[in-house]
């Protein structure tokens, strides 16, 4: 019975022991297990294989931060088109060795944390992952080249922008050829009322340089924006992609957003001139029947409806764009401000004449002193009238000359109107001339010859007849004034030349000389001025 407790207790013994034996390694590896934690590496694999770790942080970078960076760098040596190995190399610093790439790249530092955690100095750890970062690279290159791939997809897209070009180029040369060919059904000229602004072939010169312009900036258009693609695929000039995609879609964004927030306004300033349109429409109809006499108010003549309404609408204008321009985009800003208020000035300083000929055109037409078709004096020039402008007034000659006189000279000049009472009158225009007779011809003969030669001018009235004046009586001889009327004002002239004409074939019949008095108080032997068919023969 002892022995067999005994024996039990010495098995017992026996695992005790064991089990405190078998615990003590184990106590050994959880301490390497927490050790190793403490000093975990993360690992720089840009590729399938690790090619060494990172253990430590620096500054605020932590170890797998550091990892990170590093593997992106050397990612970016791969995308290199073309690397170089030898400008990969080691360079010293105060603090680390830096592995850099053409002087400008770190790809890595290397401290003395990092050597201390391998047990190795610093440059053998910075040889180690040179050598195996240049190793890593060069065989992905001549495995995995991305160049031959990259310098392929360039091609292919070439090829295809070359062949969108084309295509679109045709496209635009077949519509093009399609409207020339149909020219006559598309260009039919433009017209405003009676007013021809452009003929067919104008028309269809400027549509055939706006269609190639548009077809230009297409095409740029294709090529700018194929750039991006293109410059996408190779890692060296894919920077430039965001900065061409940026260049065109942020104008094109602040435009966009620019319209979308003028809307509101832009729905404003619509109402308003559909506002200003149909009241115009309202006063022109008032204002075409005060002008075709189916309205009549006293005092107001029927030729100045047009005028009137031309200077409402006019000031209807003006106020529709002082109730718009608040509402315009970019009114506030200084810029605007600065150049409308240089515009202003310009167009004070520069038009006080011609807002002088303005206000006088105004003026004369409330004056009614003569209209279109009139013939009238304004100086010392004659004509009739052919066009009255806000500006200007124009009178055609008798010899077919057009003066333009301003309206500022023609308000403060002495007009005559010979039309203005010719139509409404039943005796019409009372033309004149004057002959000088000396006392020595009895004045009835006179009368009668004067009388005579106006019953035979063309263009002249029967009734009421002419008749003569004796104007004055002067030392050596008496002034005779014919007066005889016509309806025909805009041919004085030829009544004028004509009426001479029968003057001298009147006195040369009744035997009156037509000659000064003084030349005949002096006369001593000297032959008569009458010819000779008209003497008498004594």
């Amino acid at each position: 019975m002892k022995i067999k407790v005994l024996r039990l207790l010495a098995f017992f013994f026996v695992l005790f022991s064991f089990s405190v034996f078998a615990q003590t390694p184990n106590l050994k590896n959880s301490d390497k297990e927490t050790s190793t934690v403490k000093i975990k590496g993360y690992p720089v694999k840009p590729f399938k294989d690790t090619l060494f770790f990172v253990y430590n942080n620096v500054g605020s970078f932590s170890a797998k931060e550091r990892a990170e960076y590093i593997t992106n760098k050397i990612k970016r040596l791969y995308n290199e088109s073309f690397f170089e190995k030898d400008s990969i190399k080691i360079v010293p610093s105060d603090a680390s060795m830096d592995i850099v790439y053409q002087s400008d790249l770190v790809i890595m530092s290397v401290f003395d944390a990092d050597a201390k955690v391998e047990n190795s100095t610093i440059i053998k750890i910075a040889n180690r992952n040179l050598a195996k970062i240049k190793t890593a690279i060069l065989y992905q290159n001549e495995n995995y080249s991305q160049l031959p791939k990259r310098i392929g997809y360039t091609t292919l897209l070439v090829l295809i922008i070359g062949l969108v070009l084309f295509l679109v180029g045709k496209v635009f040369n077949l519509i093009r050829n399609y409207i020339v060919k149909n020219k006559n059904r598309y260009f039919k000229g433009v017209n405003y009322n009676t007013i021809k602004i452009l003929s067919p072939e104008k028309q269809q010169f400027l549509f055939l340089r706006f269609f190639g312009f548009i077809k230009i900036v297409t095409l740029i258009l294709i090529v700018y924006l194929s750039l991006p693609v293109l410059f996408s695929i190779f890692p060296a000039t894919k920077d430039y992609t965001t900065m061409l995609l940026r260049w065109i879609l942020t104008p094109a964004k602040s435009a966009l957003m620019g319209f979308v927030g003028f809307l509101p306004s832009l729905f404003t300033i619509i109402v308003i001139i559909i506002i200003f349109k149909y009241s115009l429409k309202v006063i022109k109809f008032f204002f075409d029947e005060i002008k075709s006499e189916n309205i009549k108010i006293d005092g107001f003549y029927s030729d100045w409806a047009l005028p009137t309404f031309n200077v409402i609408r006019l000031l209807m204008y003006a106020f529709m764009l002082v109730i718009i321009f608040p509402y315009l985009p970019g009114s506030d800003s200084p810029i605007f401000k600065g150049v409308s208020v240089f515009v202003g000035v310009l167009f004070s300083l520069g038009s006080s004449n011609a807002i002088a000929n303005m206000v006088a055109g105004l003026v004369i037409t409330y004056m009614r002193p003569f209209k279109i078709g009139d013939y009238i004096k304004i100086g010392d020039v004659s004509g009739e009238v052919i066009e009255k402008t806000a500006l200007v007034t124009r009178i055609r000659t008798p010899k077919f000359e057009d003066i333009t006189i301003p309206n500022a000279t023609v308000l403060s000049s002495t007009s005559t109107n010979y039309s203005a009472n010719t139509k409404q009158s039943t005796t019409g225009l009372l033309i004149h001339t004057t002959v000088s007779i000396g006392y020595d011809v009895p004045w009835v003969a006179i009368h009668a010859a004067l009388i005579n030669a106006a019953l035979k001018t063309e263009m002249t009235e029967k009734e009421p007849k002419p008749f003569v004046l004796q104007t004055s009586l002067d030392d050596f001889y008496v002034s005779y004034q014919i007066n005889v009327y016509t309806k025909e004002p805009t041919k004085q002239p030829r009544i004028y030349s004509s009426l001479h004409q029968n003057i001298q074939d009147s006195f040369n019949e009744a035997g009156i000389e037509i000659m000064s008095p003084h030349y005949s108080a002096l006369r001593d032997g000297n032959a008569t001025a009458m010819p000779s068919e008209n003497l008498k023969k004594e």
